[in-house]
């Protein structure tokens, strides 16, 4: 796993000023052509159009740089947050933030699973229903359990056991 943007982090900020640059490129053309045929024409019309179009490319002009700023200020803070978190959510260190979420995840799925050991306790022989519910219940949270200790579903899970 990798830390939180990065992934195509180059490729989506080149295509996004490309983009940017291109649609910039255009604005502009249509500006000057505008103007060249106001100027040729010299009517009040034409003129009217280059006001159009130039007010268009204010706005354009606006939106990009906004854009641009907002996502650098994005950036930023993402590598902030990467670098207090030890580089990245997918660290399974002893010390990461993702670390210390996922031991809460897997408390919290071994609560259910006492609560459901419990149900099935009170409920066998009495109601078959609740204990079927309780036993699928066990059988989905250990499952999940299981994918947040390990990736693949291939082989026992491997690990340190601390009292």
């Amino acid at each position: 796993m990798q830390p939180l943007g990065t992934s195509g982090k180059t490729a989506g900020k080149g295509l996004s000023l490309r983009m940017g640059g291109v649609g910039m490129a255009i604005m502009l053309v249509v500006f000057l052509v505008a103007v060249v045929f106001a100027a040729n024409e010299n009517d009040v019309v034409g003129w009217l159009v280059v006001i159009i179009s130039l007010g268009w490319l204010l706005v354009f002009s606006f939106v990009v740089f906004t854009v641009r700023s907002a996502a650098r200020k994005a950036s930023a803070r993402i590598d902030e947050f990467n670098r207090a978190a030890g580089g990245g959510m997918g660290g399974r260190g002893p010390t990461g933030t993702s670390s210390a979420m996922r031991d809460q995840k897997l408390d919290h799925s071994f609560k259910i699973v006492q609560v459901q050991a419990r149900v099935i306790r009170d409920h066998l022989g009495k109601d078959q229903g609740m204990v079927d519910r309780a036993l699928e219940t066990i059988e989905i949270t250990s499952h999940n359990a299981r994918s947040m200790m390990k990736n693949d579903d291939d082989g026992p899970v491997e690990g340190t056991v601390v009292d």
